[in-house]
């Protein structure tokens, strides 16, 4: 294939590397969802809205606050991160809030047993993985035709390395945000992981099956290379033109969506982005330098 091809797929390379070192040397910031703890979210009515020391200050000075985690969350709002409590330590939590600041409202309350946490945690790694498994069968099952040419499961396995790819860049960008930002990894990550799969093998499949028709029209076992990169030029406006109008909506969430969603659709911002720049610079490469070893 052209250069160009093999220059980006070891940027692509590169980043993942770095990408997984970031996760293992930060690890990932994981929220009360996955370990346990409760999360409250309060807001300020009125002009005059503490600041997070001023919080902080207070929240310290009570046993059952002590230990809290407060991050902004909108204008006005706040958000509480303690341990798992019950109701009756929740209520005393509000009460003694609202008698230090008058114009306080509680918006949220969530608790998680560790239990819970741990159970949601084991059930959303596999369905990450029954996901993978049933996509690289799709594809195998859907390119059988090309066996004269290419097997099947060789696009099932480059779909795969680039969906890899697509999930594990945002994982190293999240573990850097949990690690100087304090983001944390909540249930809503994991639906935007699924999402970025979902549009990523979508992509993927757009340019695959352009190659299919191609081969069957023309032949590939002498020119495959270059008839890869025809098919990648012929889906182009249309990858280009579906991924600029979703990331643009995307933008839109991320800035004017709210804090509850604003790092969701960060997460699908690079998610997506980085699916179809690996339908063209990772899962095609693979397919060509596969076919030239076999």
């Amino acid at each position: 294939m052209k250069p160009i091809y093999k220059i980006m797929f070891f940027v692509s390379i590169s980043l993942v590397v770095l990408a997984v070192a970031a996760t293992v040397i930060f690890g990932l910031n994981f929220s009360a969802d996955f370990k346990g703890g409760t999360l409250m979210e309060v807001q300020f009515i009125g002009p005059e809205a503490p600041g997070i020391s001023e919080l902080q200050d207070f929240v310290k000075k009570s046993p059952e606050t002590s230990d809290a985690v407060i991050s902004p969350s909108g204008a006005d709002s706040f958000i509480f991160r303690l341990k798992e409590i019950d109701e009756e330590v929740h209520q005393k939590i509000v009460e003694n809030l609202k008698l230090k600041f008058t114009n306080l409202e509680e918006k949220r309350f969530d608790s998680v047993g560790a239990v819970v946490g741990k159970e949601l945690k084991s059930r959303s790694i596999t369905a990450i993985v029954l996901v993978l498994i049933f996509i690289v069968l799709y594809i195998a099952f859907v390119f059988r035709k090309l066996y004269s040419t290419l097997s099947s499961f060789t696009m099932g396995v480059a779909a795969i390395v680039a969906l890899l790819h697509d999930v594990l860049i945002p994982m190293g960008v999240f573990a850097l945000l949990g690690k100087y930002y304090g983001v944390e990894i909540t249930a809503v990550f994991v639906a935007a992981v699924l999402t970025i799969l979902g549009y990523s093998v979508s992509d993927t499949v757009v340019v695959f099956d352009r190659i299919r028709e191609n081969v069957m029209r023309f032949g590939g076992k002498s020119n495959f290379g270059q008839l890869v990169h025809d098919s990648i030029l012929q889906t182009l406006t249309r990858s280009l033109n579906t991924t600029v109008t979703t990331l643009l909506s995307l933008v839109a969430i991320y800035f004017f969506g709210g804090e509850s969603i604003k790092y969701f659709s960060l997460a699908l911002i690079i998610g997506i982005f980085l699916g179809a720049y690996s339908s063209i610079f990772v899962a095609s490469p693979i397919v060509v330098w596969w076919s030239k070893k076999s």
